[in-house]
């Protein structure tokens, strides 16, 4: 009868190592289960022996991370991995694998059944990569870690705090549905930016036609008439003659805007400036203002809510925030609870959070339910994004119609400035509309 190695946590959640003779691994689950404990990780202990070996050989002869027979080495970056899973494909994993470690499913096969199944060819190596690393001994947190790319430390350190507290398919569970608020939220954003984007692309397309192709026929008309040209006239004809005789030039002076931009933005000094400006710029900046409030509040509640230590938990949040204003406020809330303080004065010196927001902080903080307090924080804003991107975009819509309408007029009005220069002064020469012979 074959021997199984158990890890499994007690009611108090502290580990505990043992190995039992069964006829199968389902066998061991359940009598391990019997013996009031929860099973973390059970393994068959001639493969599990086999499999440390196998991977200390791999860690020594350093194989190449591509060939099957010489195995994987989890320390090595594959360039760009993180792309090719999606946070909506991984969210779907997350679900997945939070269902079927909470059927009693062991933590490995769960894993290789989700490889099976899986269609996305980078998240399927990973998957691979994650059974192999956990047949070798290491837990399921630190075989995430080994992919910083795909899996960033917030969902590191859920992990974690649920392999110690014996409550893995409960945080699979809360990454899941704090994964796919995120991603509803985005999707709002996205749907809501789409129409002003699409009407700026057609307002460009349109003036490029329009100077290129439209207005260099005037200038021939123009120019046979022989009249003074008005001044905005002038100036339309001579951006035309400067876009079509200089498109490249036209083209890479935007490229080049958009590149210093970018660069500076990269800086310390920029990347503040430009997120200071993305809270208080309108229409958008009070879309940004409520997401950043609702990622905040979301993220670290269910941090705690999980087990995860308070300043680790504010640390994590400020490497999450997306945002340098929100993570220089997380930063002084963490240096305030580091030194045995309240979290709500810093929140409210930030100057970025609402008094709604640091009322309901500090009701968490006197009552002892920060977590849950944080969370209807989360909901009500994930609310408040919803009425800010309506009227964000019930906003941006007669705005772009506005700057089509200018665009396109300004250069229509150009063209016929001359033609009704022309004719108020032929009228103007023959008032009485000529003499009768």
């Amino acid at each position: 009868m074959p021997k199984y190695n158990y890890v499994a946590l007690d009611a108090r959640g502290n580990e505990t190592k043992g190995s039992i003779e069964v006829g199968s691994q389902n066998e061991a689950i359940g009598r391990v289960k019997e013996m009031g404990l929860f099973p973390t990780k059970i393994t068959e202990a001639d493969k599990e022996e086999k499999g440390g070996k196998k991977a200390k050989a791999k860690a020594a002869a350093k194989p190449k991370a591509g060939g099957k027979k010489g195995g994987i080495n989890l320390n090595i970056k594959i360039p760009g991995l993180g792309g090719g899973v999606k946070p909506k494909v991984l969210t779907t994993f997350t679900r997945q694998l939070a269902t079927l470690v909470d059927a009693g499913l062991p933590l490995l096969r769960g894993l290789r059944v989700l490889e099976k199944q899986e269609r996305n060819a980078a998240l399927k190596r990973i998957l691979a990569e994650l059974a192999t690393s956990i047949e070798g001994g290491s837990t399921f947190s630190e075989a995430l870690a080994q992919h910083p790319k795909v899996f960033n430390k917030l969902f590191v350190n859920m992990v974690k705090a649920g392999e110690l507290g014996g409550v893995l398919e409960v945080v699979l569970k809360r990454l899941a549905e704090f994964s796919e608020k995120a991603q509803k939220i985005k999707g709002k954003v996205k749907a809501a930016m789409f129409y002003p984007i699409a009407v700026l692309i057609v307002a460009v397309g349109i003036m490029v036609l329009l100077l290129t192709f439209v207005v260099p026929k005037f200038r021939d008309v123009f120019g046979g008439m022989g009249i003074t040209l008005p001044g905005f006239t002038v100036f339309v004809l001579n951006v035309s003659d400067l876009v079509k005789n200089n498109i490249l030039g036209t083209l890479g002076a935007f490229a080049v805007v958009f590149v210093l931009f970018k660069l500076f933005t990269k800086t310390k000094f920029g990347r503040h400036v430009w997120d200071k400006v993305k809270l208080k710029l309108p229409p958008t900046g009070q879309v940004v203002t409520k997401v950043s409030i609702s990622r905040f509040t979301r993220t670290l509640g269910t941090l705690v809510s999980s087990g995860v230590p308070i300043l680790q938990a504010l640390t994590i949040v400020k490497e999450t925030a997306g945002n340098v204003i929100i993570a220089n406020a997380v930063a002084m809330v963490h240096e305030s609870v580091k030194e045995g303080e309240t979290i709500t004065a810093p929140l409210e010196a930030s100057r970025v959070f609402p008094p709604m927001v640091i009322s309901m902080v500090d009701v968490g903080e006197q009552t002892g339910a920060l977590p849950e307090m944080l969370l209807k924080i989360a909901d009500n804003y994930d609310e408040e994004v919803d009425n800010a991107v309506s009227a964000m975009t019930s906003l941006l819509e007669p705005i772009m119609i506005v700057f089509l309408a200018v665009i396109v007029g300004s250069i229509v009005i150009a063209m016929f400035l001359p033609l009704i220069a022309m004719i108020t002064n032929l009228s103007g020469d023959d008032p009485g509309g000529g003499k009768k012979d």
